[in-house]
């Protein structure tokens, strides 16, 4: 066996017994407190059948809600993020000074703040609903942190790509979407995938708000059936579930990005 299987091996083991003494330490600590444990009353909540008809349980279709929403604001997030970027980087006054207004604003208040100020204020004023507010709030405090990706993603795009843009015709929009952004996309790749997982866990936030994402959906039936252990390590692990397979995704994007490259 060669010593990277060894070394394989001897990870996995070590992530084995890591999981064995947490789950232990949880089953211990229930034990003390008395709790009695049925995982059998949780798939219900997950898939149901009525009338021998699959249908979603109650968590799943909290899942649906929780990607709709996820969706929606990593798309607007993007562009809020791309367009107060390339802002920044203008020569425009103005315009410099209201993406750094935008920026400062998201980034030194509190998502759940925002959020109750886009429900409790915008929402009323403007008549939007509920799934709109918490869209906005999402992809407004994402877009924010997204946009110092962008920018540092094309300032690291050497002067001469600018140049050699430049020489050959192009004007400013299509040096930016011919030669600089499919250069800076290779390289913020990775730190745009780590800003969408936060998306997807800073969406259970909407919740409080009064949505029926995948979180509200818990916290229900935590309150119906006193589940609470099943439910939210059902919930975690479903959460756990989205975050990896996008992380795989990106990770197969960017891999092929490279292979393109070369």
């Amino acid at each position: 066996m060669s010593g990277l299987n060894r070394q394989v091996l001897a990870d996995v083991f070590k992530f084995l017994i890591v999981v064995a003494a947490f789950s232990g330490l949880i089953l211990n600590g229930t034990r003390q407190l008395g709790y009695n444990w049925q995982w059998y009353r949780v798939p219900q909540y997950v898939i149901t059948t009525i009338d021998n008809q699959v249908i979603a349980g109650p968590l799943i279709q909290g899942l649906q809600i929780t990607i709709r929403i996820t969706a929606i604001s990593l798309l607007l997030a993007f562009v809020f993020g791309l367009t107060s970027a390339l802002m920044r980087l203008s020569r425009s006054f103005l315009a410099r000074s209201i993406a750094r207004t935008y920026l400062e604003i998201i980034r030194n208040t509190p998502l759940l703040v925002q959020l109750f100020f886009m429900y409790f204020v915008l929402g009323p004023v403007l008549d939007i609903s509920g799934f709109t507010t918490a869209v906005l709030a999402l992809s407004l405090f994402e877009g924010a942190y997204a946009s110092e990706i962008f920018r540092a993603g094309i300032v690291s795009i050497q002067r001469g790509q600018w140049e050699a843009a430049f020489s050959i015709g192009l004007n400013t929009y299509q040096a930016y979407r011919f030669i600089i952004l499919p250069q800076a996309l290779r390289r913020i790749l990775p730190p745009l995938t780590s800003q969408a997982i936060s998306l997807i866990k800073d969406s259970a936030l909407v919740s409080t708000i009064a949505i029926y994402d995948l979180t509200m959906r818990g916290q229900v039936i935590i309150s119906e059936t006193f589940l609470v252990f099943e439910i939210w390590f059902t919930v975690a692990a479903i959460y756990l579930s989205i975050t990896l397979l996008l992380s795989a995704t990106v990770a197969y994007m960017e891999k092929r990005l490279k292979i393109e490259a070369q």
